[in-house]
Formats: C-alpha cells, structure tokens, sequence
C-alpha cells in the first residue's frame, strides 16, 4: 500500500461514521455509490492514504453497516454516544490513536483526495485544514501535542471551533476544486450523484 512521504511520521486515519443520519431519515453510510455504499467508497478512499493506521468510528445502524460495509483493514470504534455528534466520536477513538498525528475524514465525504492528504501530513503546524477553492474543509490533521483537547470535544462543530480558537498555530493546505461534498441531505446524494464527488 502507498504510503505519504512525511518524514518517519506515523500517521492514523479517523473515519467517522458514526451518525445517525437524522436529516436524511436513512443511513447515509449504507446509500448505493457506484455499486457499493457510500461508505464502502470513502474507505476505499482511506486506505488509498495509506495510513499507518485507520480506525472508524460506527453508531447508527452499526449492525446493518458491520455486515454490508467491507471494513478490512479498519479497527473499528464503537460510540454509543454518537446522537451527541462527531465530537463524542472523535472522543470515542482518542485512546485508540497509535500514531504521531491523526487525520479526520468524513465517512460520507468520498471526494477526498489522497494527495491532500499528503499534503496535510507534511505540514508541520500542530494542526493542518484544507483550504478549497470556496473555503476550509475537511479533512484536518491534529498532531499529538493536540490530542488532549481531542478527549474534550463536544458536539459537530467542535473540530472547527479547536481550530478556530487560535490555541495551536495552524496551516491551511491549499487543494484544488471546492470542498467536497458530504452527504447531509437528500439533496447533497442527489448532487454527489449527478455531478461526481465534488
């Protein structure tokens, strides 16, 4: 499997996927996407990355997504408290963290590209954001001296307001196109269906 050049850095991978789905009133992570599931192609996506390690993080509908998502390669973090957003996912899997740095990705956001990816691993801030064309997206990477505060996040935008509150120095790592889209609505699949991943 390829792996980012970034310096003897061991590098984790976070995929959550653990909603509920509630404004779709289905499980997103099981959508039909190119034959398989919407999740099935952002993991696909993940181990492109080549990550030293690669955790996912399930909730809603564990169950169903445990038998029809291929999750090898993956540890998979169980979050029971995933109604309370991606904040208590990302809590779940702080103890599960082997690497030096830990990259988020959106378990309904397929259109990531790996080489951003690198990208992000190479900067050498505490913390990394993509920057697109039409703003900051995800994913973002959190270096060690941050995982701390990881423990306490709480809520869906917490990631943002940790980046935002200006307590670690940052990089926003430039990426072409626009952000990604990742999947909230029925409008947002329909749009990832008709017009490609971003």
């Amino acid at each position: 499997m390829p792996r980012p050049v970034r310096g003897g850095l061991m590098l984790t991978g976070l995929v959550l996927a653990a909603g509920g789905s509630l404004r779709l009133g289905e499980a997103k992570q099981l959508l039909p996407y190119r034959g398989r599931t919407l999740l099935d192609a952002t993991l696909d996506v993940a181990r492109a990355c080549g990550f030293d390690q690669l955790l996912v993080t399930l909730g809603g509908s564990a169950g169903e997504i445990r038998g029809r998502v291929d999750l090898g390669g993956c540890t998979v973090v169980d979050n029971p408290d995933f109604s309370s957003g991606c904040g208590s996912s990302i809590r779940a899997a702080a103890a599960e963290i082997a690497g030096d740095a830990v990259v988020l990705l959106l378990g309904d956001q397929p259109g990531i590209d790996p080489a951003d990816v690198r990208r992000l691993a190479a900067a050498e801030t505490p913390v990394a954001v993509c920057r697109y064309d039409d703003g900051l997206g995800h994913p973002l990477l959190f270096r060690r001296p941050v995982f701390g505060d990881l423990t306490t996040l709480h809520g869906d935008k917490a990631v943002w307001k940790l980046l935002h509150s200006g307590r670690f120095p940052a990089t926003e790592v430039r990426c072409a196109g626009p952000v990604p889209i990742d999947v909230d609505t029925r409008h947002d699949y329909w749009r990832l269906l008709a017009g490609g991943a971003r």
